[in-house]
């Protein structure tokens, strides 16, 4: 009797450990969430005003999860379907590993429409300083040939000089206002061309042959980056076959020697091989774009 109510209070009392030691853990995964996603709102709510995307951040947060959920959710299936055996331990790292893969891609994905939008506004930046070098040719002031850009349909220098002159008509000094396009926009191109005009108000300098010659920097400046584009196009292809090479032919083996794989899998070394894998994988990926990324 008493080995028996021994046996009954140790039940309990591991399940009542069982009980704080879940929610230690779910009340310690609450937290890491939670601060994730106020970084993630508040990182992404400052990409997005750079872009003018009129996106809650929080919508794209829960978009992200949405998307890593399911994406793991696909892989575990994809996985299961492409091999004849499978296990509890195989779903739980195939689950992880697609959850962790798809977490930032959208961030990735509003950085590269940052960047396009960059890469746009540059190719714009030229034609604009012809334009105001020939309005002030004609006459004009600084502030109606940057309104003559602003009033032109072209995106998205376009919509910038509007926000410029919309600082302006709201009582922004105009260098104040200048600065915050700069920063906003974040192009060297379009600093030059500040400094330029902030230097010209103060001094008196001549605006036409120095637009012109800014115009003619950046056009042999992009003429540079379009080539190193070009140059460099084989071994940006080769950092994404690299990466890309060792999971297709894991999920080809999975296929071919489904006992093998199960063997990586169902053993602490072999998942612990496969990380280390990953690891050395994402780092060679990352040496080879560090290596075709040429800054001019």
């Amino acid at each position: 009797m008493n080995s028996f109510a021994l046996t009954i209070l140790a039940s309990v009392c591991s399940g009542i450990s069982a009980a704080i030691a879940s929610m230690v853990i779910i009340d310690f995964f609450m937290q890491a969430s939670g601060k994730y996603r106020e970084r993630y709102v508040k990182e992404t709510s400052a990409e997005f005003d750079e872009i003018l995307l009129q996106i809650p951040p929080e919508k794209i947060a829960d978009l992200t999860l949405a998307i890593s959920f399911l994406s793991s959710l696909v892989a575990v299936i994809t996985v299961g379907a492409a091999g004849s055996s499978w296990s509890l331990s195989k779903s739980i790292f195939v689950a992880i590993a697609a959850f962790i893969i798809t977490l930032p891609v959208p961030r990735y994905y509003i950085r590269y429409l940052k960047k396009t939008r960059l890469i746009k506004f540059n190719e714009q930046l030229e034609d604009a300083l012809n334009s105001m070098s020939s309005a002030l040719k004609a006459g004009f002031s600084i502030s109606q040939a940057l309104e003559g850009i602003a009033e032109e349909n072209r995106k998205p220098i376009s919509i910038e000089f509007r926000l410029l002159m919309q600082e302006i008509r709201l009582g922004v000094p105009f260098e104040n206002a200048l600065d915050n396009m700069v920063k906003r926009i974040e192009s060297d191109d379009f600093e030059l061309v500040s400094i330029a005009i902030l230097t010209a108000r103060q001094t008196g300098g001549e605006l036409t042959v120095v637009f012109e010659r800014l115009s003619a920097m950046i056009r042999e400046r992009m003429r540079i980056a379009g080539r190193l584009r070009a140059l460099t196009a084989q071994g940006r292809l080769q950092a994404y076959i690299v990466g890309s090479l060792p999971y297709l032919l894991m999920l080809v083996m999975n296929y071919i020697a489904p006992e093998m794989m199960s063997g990586f899998f169902n053993s602490i070394q072999g998942i612990a091989m496969i990380t280390g894998a990953s690891v050395l994988v994402f780092i060679g990926f990352l040496t080879i774009r560090k290596i075709t990324n040429i800054d001019i």
